[in-house]
């Protein structure tokens, strides 16, 4: 049997879930971002149970097809923003109708309907906190990060992210470093 659950990002969520089943006597085979497969069927009191226990650790069991399907939508992209080494050389509609078998004119219009906002534009907030997480590893210079990220230029890395975040790449880091470097300074005043 599958159930789906939101909010599930991390290892630390998908541990979570494993000890959540494991408490009520289920047996996972696979335990996945936002998916988990147990080997027999639940009863109503077992998912109810599950369901409030997930509740308690900010995770949501979910049955309801539209929220499950746009649960997988979101899993998708943040499994190919946050999680692959190689963005897919691909459309995104094409690699996300691919991954989930369904018509994209449909998932779009569901997702849009359902979370306010279209999936192109998800998937570049989600590129966007990338970006911000390379940036703060300070590893990559701009370059390798558009590269990594499939941006066609620098300059559309940086358009963007000055659109979602009101400062340009750069600048960003900049505050980053006048953090670190007043982090140091109040610990040498201890």
């Amino acid at each position: 049997m599958i159930l789906y659950i939101k909010y599930m990002v991390s290892l630390r969520c998908k541990m979570m879930v494993k000890e959540e089943l494991k408490k009520i006597g289920l047996h996972h085979v696979i335990v996945d971002l936002g998916v988990v497969e147990i080997l027999e069927d639940i009863t109503p009191e077992q998912f109810d149970l599950l369901k409030s226990n997930l509740a308690m650790s900010g995770l949501e069991l979910l049955d309801d097809k539209k929220a499950i399907l746009i649960e997988k939508i979101k899993d998708v992209i943040i499994e190919m923003v946050h999680y692959t080494d190689e963005f897919p050389k691909v459309n995104y509609s094409d690699y996300i109708s691919e991954k989930l078998h369904q018509d994209y004119t449909y998932l779009s219009n569901i997702f849009s309907e359902v979370k306010g906002i279209t999936i192109q534009q998800f998937i570049i907030n989600h590129k966007i906190e990338r970006v911000k997480e390379l940036l703060l590893y300070d590893e990559l210079n701009l370059s390798e990060i558009a590269y990594l990220l499939n941006y066609s230029s620098v300059a559309h890395l940086s358009g963007q992210f000055k659109k979602v975040t009101g400062l340009s790449p750069s600048y960003f880091k900049q505050l980053k470093k006048k953090r670190k470097s007043k982090l140091r300074e109040n610990l040498e005043d201890v």
